[in-house]
Parts: structure tokens; C-alpha cells; sequence
């Protein structure tokens, strides 16, 4: 079942320079280390110092593809690197190597990657994602960051199924200084996202931080249960949830794509939350979710605390991507 998203007027996001976050160029570096080694070394390796040719290019394509990037993708960047070089314009592997850069970054930029403030208090941000993606780990993120930008924010712990979700988020809540709601194990969830709003419009809290199951997304059911607890907050905050963040395991490789696309018809999710993005050699599959879904990664996770989240920002990106 698809909901139509609801239109929404904006104000300036969140933080410094128009930024949700602060970015840090160091955090991304070391969260795509092991990206780096494989991808950025292993294309200077095959085209350092090398005049470029169209068997090159075939290997150029392989390791796109090798690292994630998407078949669609790889075969397309190949074709344009194929056309320049045939033109003159790229004779070299140093020159090829400055327009792969280019042309991921190009593909990266689209669309906004801000995320969504309603224009009253409070902005509700649902998040949703498997079991085992870092979901309620990056709930925890999200709220020390906006805590950090001197928000008060509201988390409800909206995973009722499993008591070790519940006691997760119990756990940050403590540790970060922010109120909890929740409800009994094997309550309706949509009843806790609805008490949780009634807290968040009583306090005045500048955002309301929505936990969800770790739905499969093979199983229709949980698939319904996320769709009645998206139609309870718009029943009780108007445009809500305002943003609708997938938290991804950037380890699983293109079963992300598949999770996204699942969960994108389900929920009409607004944002990538890229988590354990320094726990994987293949960074590149953030070229492939953003050419399959048209939907932006807005964050990334690169690292285990609390303070290993960053904005998404494709220049940097890309460059950490071949910093190796």
C-alpha cells in the first residue's frame, strides 16, 4: 500500500551553513577506509601512469561494478568514459580517473538532501528499517545531534515486538538526556506513536524521534502495521511524519537497493539513513540506491557512537571514496 506524501512548507533546516548537521571531512575519511583501499587504490593501481584504452575502460567497468556502484551504473559511466576517450579528451588513466570522480559526483547531487522541518512544532521524523541495519542505533545519532543543535527532541519507542529494541532505546535515552515514550512488549505500535505525539504536542518538543520494528520487508503485515503508524501521526500532527528515514546496512550491498525499493512503496520514504558505512569495501552502493529509487541518502553512518553521523555531501563522498 502507497500513501501519497502530503505537502509540506519549509523553513531553513536545522544548524550551522543551512546544514542538519556538522560535516567533518576527517569522520568521512576514516569511515570509508576500507571503501578507499579497495576502490580508489585499486583504480590507481590499473590506470596510474597508464594510457587509457578501451580494454581499460572494460576493467574500469568491472570494478564499478565490483564495488557496488550498480550494473546500470558502471555501464553507463563506462559509455561516457568510452566517448570521451574516443574524442581525444581523456587519453589518460590519470585523466580518467578525475572523470570517474565527476561523473559519480554528478549522479550524487540531485535532489535535496536536507532534512524536513515543519513549519510548527513538532517535526516528526519516523524511522524505519530491518532488524539488524542499526536502526535504533542511528535513532540514537540523530538525537544526540539534534540535542547537540540545542533541539529537544522526543523519542517513542514504537518497537513493541522485540524487548530488547525497547531496552536499547531505553538505554540511549538515558545517556543522551532525552525522554522516552513507550509502551508494554506486544502493544500496538501505533498506539505508542500516538501517545507519543499527545507527549510531543503537550512538551513542546522541537522534534518527535519515531523507533519503528525491524520489518522485513518480505512480510506484508509488518508492512501495514508501518502504514497505520504513518496515518496515526498525520491524524495528530499536520504533514506528519515530515521525514521518513530508511536506515540501511551499507554492508548488505545491493540487498539494500531491494530493502529500499520494498520500503519506499510501503511508506513513501523521504531519506537514506546509510549506516555502517565504515564496516564495508563497497561504498559505492550509494550510486546504486540513488539511481534505483530516486531518493537521496541525507545521512551516513561512520562509525559505532553517538557522534558518527554526518551529513551526506557528494563532493566529499566521492573524494574519500579515492583517497586511499
Amino acid at each position: 500500500m502507497r500513501l501519497q506524501a502530503k505537502p509540506l512548507k519549509m523553513r531553513k533546516p536545522w544548524g550551522k551553513a543551512e546544514m542538519f548537521f556538522r560535516a567533518a571531512v576527517d569522520a568521512i575519511k576514516r569511515g570509508l577506509q576500507k571503501t578507499a583501499e579497495v576502490f580508489g587504490a585499486g583504480f590507481r593501481s590499473i590506470l596510474h601512469g597508464r594510457t587509457l584504452s578501451e580494454e581499460l575502460i572494460d576493467e574500469i567497468e568491472r570494478t564499478l561494478v565490483s564495488a557496488d556502484v550498480g550494473v546500470r551504473a558502471a555501464r553507463e559511466i563506462a559509455a561516457e568514459l568510452r566517448t570521451e576517450f574516443r574524442s581525444g579528451r581523456v587519453p589518460r588513466g590519470e585523466d580518467a580517473i578525475e572523470f570517474l570522480k565527476a561523473r559519480l559526483k554528478a549522479r550524487l547531487a540531485s535532489g535535496s538532501r536536507e532534512i524536513a522541518v515543519a513549519d510548527s512544532k513538532p517535526t516528526v521524523v519516523l524511522v524505519v528499517g530491518i532488524n539488524g541495519a542499526g536502526k535504533t542505533t542511528s535513532v540514537a545519532k540523530i538525537a544526540k545531534s539534534l540535542k547537540d543543535d540545542g533541539r529537544t527532541v522526543l523519542l517513542a519507542a514504537a518497537d513493541t515486538f522485540r524487548a530488547g529494541a525497547v531496552a536499547q532505546l531505553e538505554t540511549w535515552s538515558r545517556r543522551l538526556g532525552v525522554d522516552l515514550v513507550k509502551g508494554a512488549q506486544g502493544a500496538d505500535p501505533a498506539a505508542v506513536a500516538f501517545d507519543a505525539a499527545d507527549a510531543a504536542i503537550a512538551r513542546g518538543v522541537d522534534v518527535l524521534l519515531v523507533d519503528t520494528a525491524g520489518r522485513l520487508h518480505t512480510q506484508d503485515n509488518l508492512m501495514r502495521q508501518l502504514t497505520k503508524i504513518r496515518n496515526v501521526l498525520a491524524k495528530k500532527i499536520p504533514g506528519a511524519p515530515h521525514e521518513i528515514l530508511l536506515v540501511l546496512d551499507a554492508t548488505s550491498g545491493q540487498n539494500a537497493v531491494l530493502q529500499a525499493t520494498a520500503f519506499k512503496a510501503a511508506c513513501d520514504v523521504s531519506g537514506i539513513f546509510l549506516a555502517k558505512l565504515d564496516g564495508t569495501a563497497k561504498g559505492g552502493i550509494v550510486v546504486a540506491i540513488r539511481d534505483a529509487l530516486d531518493v537521496p541518502v541525507k545521512l551516513v553512518g561512520v562509525g559505532e557512537t553517538p557522534d558518527d553521523v554526518q551529513p551526506f555531501d557528494p563532493d566529499r563522498f566521492v573524494e574519500a571514496m579515492f583517497a586511499a
